[in-house]
């Protein structure tokens, strides 16, 4: 079984991933760790003080794992919807009110202008609607 858990950041989705892989007894895969180690974030933008990813070349990377791996998975990053849905079970969406996703942001010294963005992709449920777009199996998280 593979879930991954998407959201916006600050969501709460490693809290989820890491609970619910705990108490299933699935392997807890950190997406942001992989992509670190494996040299995968490109091009830093300063102004938003972020990396951007090499998508395909994630997928390749999480296919891998899956293909070889004999355990339950639990998959946690914003971008795990870009996965191919034939090898995800089931995709948790994570949600949150705005006031809380706003301190939470703050709380990690993101800059105003990457909370309004982030705050944006929550108010218009981007990664709801992408991973539906992928046909997903989707359920939400609030």
């Amino acid at each position: 079984m593979i879930i991954i858990v998407i959201g916006t950041p600050g969501t709460g989705k490693t809290y989820l991933a890491k609970k619910l892989a705990r108490y299933l007894n699935y392997q807890y895969i950190d997406v942001k760790k992989l992509l670190k180690k494996n040299n995968l974030l490109i091009n830093y933008d300063f102004k938003a003080k972020t990396y951007d990813v090499d998508v395909k070349k994630m997928n390749k990377l999480l296919i891998a794992l899956i293909t070889k791996s004999k355990n339950n998975l639990f998959i946690d990053s914003h971008l795990a919807h870009y996965l191919p849905k034939k090898y995800v079970n089931l995709c948790i969406v994570c949600k949150c009110d705005l006031k809380e996703l706003k301190k939470r942001l703050v709380k990690r010294g993101y800059s105003k202008q990457k909370i309004r963005e982030n705050l944006d992709a929550e108010i218009f449920d981007v990664c709801y609607i992408e991973a539906v777009e992928r046909k997903h199996k989707v359920v939400t998280y609030k």
